[in-house]
This record gives C-alpha cells, sequence and structure tokens, in this order.
C-alpha cells in the first residue's frame, strides 16, 4: 500500500501483507498476530486466505494507543511525589493507642 492510496479504496477486509504494511511489520509477524487472537481475523475464499476487517485493525491500534499511554502513565507513577499526590498534605496514619482502662 502506498501513501497515494486511500483507506476506502482497499474495500472493507484487508489481506495480511496490506495489514503487515499498514503496521509496518512483516507479513510472518502479522501471521502470528492473527494466529495468537491478538488480531482478529477470518478466513476466506476458496484458498482460506485470512482476512482483517479494516474497523477491526483500526481498532487494535487504537487500543494499542491506549495500552502505550497506560504504560506511560504507570511508569511516570514510579517517580510521581507523594505530596503531590495528596494535594500538598503529608498523610500520615494514626499510631494506635493503647486501650484505655
Amino acid at each position: 500500500m502506498t501513501d497515494s492510496v486511500s483507506p476506502d479504496s482497499l474495500g472493507r477486509f484487508l489481506t495480511l501483507t496490506d495489514t503487515a504494511e499498514i503496521l509496518s511489520i512483516s507479513a510472518a509477524d502479522a501471521l502470528d498476530l492473527v494466529r495468537t487472537g491478538e488480531l482478529p481475523a477470518i478466513r476466506v475464499g476458496s484458498a482460506h486466505a485470512w482476512r482483517v476487517e479494516r474497523r477491526v485493525l483500526e481498532s487494535y491500534i487504537e487500543a494499542k494507543y491506549e495500552e502505550a499511554r497506560r504504560l506511560s502513565l504507570w511508569e511516570q507513577s514510579d517517580f510521581a511525589n507523594i505530596t503531590e499526590l495528596s494535594g500538598g498534605q503529608i498523610i500520615r496514619p494514626e499510631t494506635e493507642r493503647p486501650p484505655r482502662d
């Protein structure tokens, strides 16, 4: 697929080669994504060739963006200052007091 080809000209279903090109991975890697179930696909035609629905691929890409965003936030939280998270207050647990008789 070249930059001059619009996504709509590809049709509803993409071959694994088209899918791999869009994701900038090898066709073998695209097949691995399909075989593991990470990227949903169907087998069609007499050759039972794999096809990925364009909307499914777009959803997969969006999910990967969300995964990267969450991972980035998680990694940033390792460096967060506790006082920043508590609104500038230092929160200390109450110490246990001995029971009164």
